[in-house]
């Protein structure tokens, strides 16, 4: 790391061995080098090769004069130092920019006055690694500061007397991330324990979630062994990738899955048992990320607003309004409108007998019209209470032949698996990640038996 030329190890930009590094840091040598121009010719010696008459073989000195450019004393401009910092707790900007060794009003006028900066004052956490550029008098020439949860930085740049603030992407790298956890309360109260990320702990869900209910199956000793892609900057975490391996213990079954994708094939690449059996369900269990369930599926309920036993014949999801709905399997869009009690309605034509229904919204997605063609997960409109709905709520209703069924009991069709000429492929490049699933596994066991 670069010093400021304050301290013991001054830094320039040009190289050690060159004459001008030892000029530039001794002056008086400048001088001496200056001095020089007094004299306008030096001696040089040579020798002279034998003249084809003489028989002598003894060379002889030759004296020539040789003229010397005039030298000028140099200017070598105002040089670049680069420091880095470590954001440290209770730091305000004033104080992060000295130990940069910025010394400048203006610069931090600038960031002050100017709304496109301010992310440098909501993001000063503790151990963010924070690099700066300066001239030799501490002017800023350039600010790099990482953005919370995004592989770019936050770029001050000096132009002039000006300066201009821009985003500019970060060069990643990625490393792979083995953890494990057990459950004593909930998901993600393992996975904060273990140091994982809540992004993958939702990916955890999505791909166990056709399998497991994680609102209801989840049991104290249950146990989870991940394997996940980090990306990192300069040693610091910016973002959690992809699960690649994972296991999950629940009540006693063990599920495994692994990512596998073709680069010869069409179809993106998803998530298999060790065998090559596909994860991926036709259908979501939930059109929510994670919400409590207010109502479930029954033959009779008190209605909430009727005052009268009636049979729900779907599920309730409460979630603040506004909240992403997504479309639980691929579909083309067959109602989008008003339609009495449920409110704004969305209902879904799958393929084969299947149709999904979607109430209470407070607004759809704009582009959607009947016959648009839609994708799982995608987002079709926002939770809301229009209709007969006593507060915020998503009212999902899942149909077979037009009749409804109980979504999170129903036997969901799933994905095809891989094909044989695949099947060679995704042993070969699984085989490593299973391997390290499965001895981070049994490390884990002996440490929690110890």
């Amino acid at each position: 790391m670069h010093q400021h030329p304050g301290s013991q190890h001054t830094s320039s930009l040009l190289p050690r061995h060159s004459p001008l590094y030892h000029l530039k840091k001794h002056p008086g040598a400048a001088a001496v080098f200056g001095a020089l121009a007094l004299f306008s010719m030096v001696a040089a010696f040579g020798l002279q090769p034998p003249s084809p008459s003489t028989t002598e073989l003894i060379p002889r000195p030759v004296v020539e004069d040789l003229a010397l450019a005039l030298a000028h004393p140099l200017d070598l401009g105002n040089q670049a130092y680069l420091r880095e910092e470590k954001v440290q707790k209770g730091d305000s900007l004033a104080n992060l920019l000295n130990r940069l060794g910025v010394n400048d009003a203006p610069a931090l006028d600038y960031i002050k006055q100017t709304p496109a900066a301010h992310p440098i004052f909501r993001q000063l956490a503790p151990g963010k690694l924070v690099t700066a550029s300066t001239s030799d008098s501490g002017e800023l020439l350039l600010l790099s500061f990482p953005l919370n949860n995004r592989a770019e930085n936050l770029l001050i740049e000096r132009h002039g007397n000006t300066f201009r603030t821009r985003e500019a992407p970060l060069a990643l790298q990625s490393q792979l991330e083995m953890k494990s956890g057990e459950i004593r309360s909930s998901l993600y109260g393992a996975t904060d324990d273990a140091g994982i990320p809540d992004a993958v702990a939702n990916q955890l869900a999505e791909i166990f979630g056709a399998d497991i209910d994680f609102h209801r199956d989840l049991r104290k000793g249950d146990r989870f062994t991940l394997i996940y892609e980090m990306y990192r900057h300069q040693g610091q975490s910016i973002r959690s990738g992809r699960i690649l391996a994972a296991e999950l213990v629940n009540a006693g079954k063990v599920f495994r899955a692994v990512y596998f994708e073709d680069p010869k094939s069409s179809i993106k690449g998803s998530y298999y048992t060790p065998e090559g059996k596909s994860l991926r369900k036709a259908f979501l269990r939930s059109p929510l990320e994670f919400s409590r369930i207010t109502s479930g599926f029954t033959n009779a309920r008190l209605h909430p607003i009727l005052q009268q036993w009636r049979a729900h014949k779907g599920v309730d999801y409460g979630a603040p309004t506004g909240t992403k709905v997504r479309a639980t399997g691929d579909g083309t869009v067959e109602f989008i409108g008003r339609q009495g009690g449920y409110g704004n309605l969305i209902i879904l034509r799958h393929q084969g007998r299947y149709s999904t229904a979607y109430g209470h919204l407070s607004s759809f997605t704009p582009q959607l019209r009947k016959g648009s063609r839609v994708s799982q997960g995608e987002h079709i409109g926002n939770v809301g209470a229009t209709g007969w709905a006593t507060g915020p709520h998503l009212h999902y209703e899942f149909r077979i032949g037009g009749e409804q069924v109980n979504p999170l009991a129903v036997q969901l069709p799933g994905a095809p698996s891989l094909e044989t000429a695949q099947l060679l492929q995704f042993r070969q490049k699984t085989q490593d990640l299973l391997a390290q699933l499965e001895m981070l596994k049994q490390s884990d066991m002996v440490a929690f038996q110890e």
